[in-house]
């Protein structure tokens, strides 16, 4: 009997201009130095140059280029910018200005990525800081809570670390489902994965740790389990970054991945409420 191909896993981001190109690049960085061999897709639309690009190819980064999903006119107008943060305005914290959500729908792509058994998608603005490969055995669709603010917010699933079986019919049925007519996505992918996956599987909260955490619970913070840090709202790549002061710590660990520097002693960093 011939044996069958080994499974492919791979992780799996998204690239939507120079910024997060930059991200990218913290984010394979932290990957590698988990000791993960799992192939690492870059997921990037013509919004980002090559020249940016490029040194992800020194990880082993695969680039794979994406246009937009083929939606109608009618469904590209109500997620324009303007349009939806009118209708939806972001109340908790500031997006960049670079920030499109149209852009945010070519996370979908990851299902046309048919090669691979198993897909775990991390956005590009988050590190990992201990291997996570064990979620590849995790089931479709596994997502963490999107926690920040309380913990009433469990009931919410956050889209910046998720586990996906890619599948061309999966694909075909999320665009029909998306794109119904008048149908408005307020948190873009987010929301539209939640409800398309309305029984998704809860992942502990440290696979998808969002930096307000720091400063609003700093009592679920614990650097021993952390396992992927996701910097929601504001970049640390930011030079006018209005919560600097407060995720200082934060924002140096990614500059010190980014750069290729010696980590500091994460397991030493006090939270606001130890330094209090």
């Amino acid at each position: 009997m011939r044996e069958p191909p080994p499974l492919r896993h791979a992780y799996v981001t998204l690239v939507t201009n120079n910024d997060y190109a930059m991200g990218a690049k913290a984010l394979a960085t932290s990957l590698r130095r988990t000791g993960t061999s799992a192939d690492i897709v870059v997921l990037h639309t013509a919004g980002a140059d090559q020249g940016h690009l490029s040194p992800l190819l020194q990880f082993g980064c695969r680039l794979v280029q994406v246009d937009h999903l083929p939606l109608s006119a009618e469904f590209n107008e109500r997620h324009a910018r303007s349009n939806l943060h009118a209708s939806a305005p972001f109340t908790k914290g500031r997006k960049p200005a670079f920030h499109s959500p149209l852009d945010n729908f070519c996370k979908l792509r990851l299902w046309e990525l048919t090669e691979y058994s198993s897909c775990v998608f991390i956005d590009a603005d988050a590190i990992v800081l201990r291997n996570i490969d064990k979620l590849f055995l995790y089931p479709e669709f596994s997502a963490a809570p999107n926690v920040y603010e309380t913990l009433a917010d469990f009931h919410r699933m956050n889209s910046g670390v998720f586990v996906a079986r890619p599948s061309g019919d999966m694909f075909g049925r999320m665009l029909e489902r998306l794109d119904q007519p008048d149908m408005f996505w307020k948190r873009t992918d987010q929301t539209f994965l939640q409800a398309f996956f309305p029984d998704w599987h809860g992942l502990p909260v440290y696979f998808n740790m969002l930096q307000y955490v720091w400063f609003t619970m700093p009592k679920l913070w614990d650097w021993r389990s952390i396992s992927v840090l996701h910097y929601q709202y504001e970049k640390p790549w930011e030079t006018n970054h209005p919560k600097a002061e407060k995720l200082r710590p934060l924002i140096d660990l990614w500059h010190a991945f980014y750069a290729g520097d010696d980590l500091p002693d994460i397991s030493a960093m006090a939270n606001p409420e130890e330094a209090a």
